[in-house]
């Protein structure tokens, strides 16, 4: 990743009141001109981007254009990798909503929010663009958290179906490899009730999200060194060999495990070494 060389960045970690809301809020702010890009994998959050400066160029999926440019928005969950641009004068608050803080924050919409970016005000009404004024008169970035935490508090009142809410932590639990069939047999609905209310609550069906969280346990596994090189990953994280793994890489990161690898400059050795599929 090609980042800027001079920025900010703080960030705060869930406070008690924001615990299963969000999984952390950051404040970002660029300080020397450039053009910088960077390539986000697949992730489980629903970022809040609230932007004080340039609008950050963004597309789902591949390289962004002029079009691409995104103020203050909304994305919702979008299985691959997410690319994006800025010139060295953006400032941003970004919010990151656990998909069952999202159903709590945002209701029904985060359906409408899949694999798209929509402005703050067609999410959040006359309320969001508010929130940004407000926002952008402040400087310091602790009290700037401290508006948004208040702002959540206020609105998050949806809550997700109990059984949606035991369908996604027993997916988590088992880090993606639960079979959506069993999953249902346990809630005591069939599979297609419990894909559709899933997709409606969550914003992807139960087999995409425990794709993306099977993903993600191989790069945990990779970034804590935890695996026997990229054979091992792929049998503990529960892919069928070492070349699926690598599908899923270039499909869910945008890129094959061994360059998403050496981007992160990770440390142990046995990750960097060609893959053998």
């Amino acid at each position: 990743m090609a980042a800027p060389f001079a920025f900010e960045m703080i960030r705060r970690a869930p406070s008690q009141r924001m615990a299963g809301l969000i999984s952390g809020m950051t404040g970002y702010r660029e300080t020397a001109l450039g053009r910088f890009s960077q390539r986000e994998p697949a992730s489980l959050v629903i970022p809040l981007i609230i932007s004080f400066g340039t609008p950050f160029l963004i597309a789902l999926g591949r390289d962004p254009d002029a079009d691409d440019r995104q103020p203050s928005f909304v994305a919702g969950l979008y299985a691959g990798p997410v690319h994006i641009e800025s010139d060295g004068g953006a400032e941003c608050v970004q919010v990151d909503f656990t998909p069952l803080g999202a159903y709590r924050f945002f209701g029904g919409a985060v359906a409408d929010l899949t694999a798209r970016m929509v402005d703050i005000g067609g999410v959040l009404g006359p309320e969001g663009p508010h929130l940004r004024e407000r926002l952008g008169a402040i400087s310091c970035w602790q009290d700037r958290f401290d508006l948004v935490e208040d702002f959540i508090a206020g609105r998050a009142s949806h809550r997700p179906s109990p059984e949606i809410a035991f369908a996604y932590g027993r997916l988590a639990r088992s880090a993606g490899s639960m079979r959506v069939t069993a999953l249902a047999r346990e809630i005591g609905w069939s599979r297609k009730h419990l894909v559709d209310r899933f997709r409606a609550e969550i914003g992807l069906a139960p087999k995409p999200v425990a794709r993306m969280m099977r993903f993600r346990e191989a790069c945990r596994l990779a970034r804590t060194g935890a695996g026997s090189g990229w054979a091992g990953i792929a049998a503990e994280s529960g892919y069928a060999d070492q070349a699926h793994l690598a599908r899923e890489f270039s499909t869910l990161a945008g890129e094959p495990p061994t360059a998403w690898a050496h981007r992160l400059a990770l440390t142990d050795s046995r990750l960097r070494r060609p893959l053998d599929a």
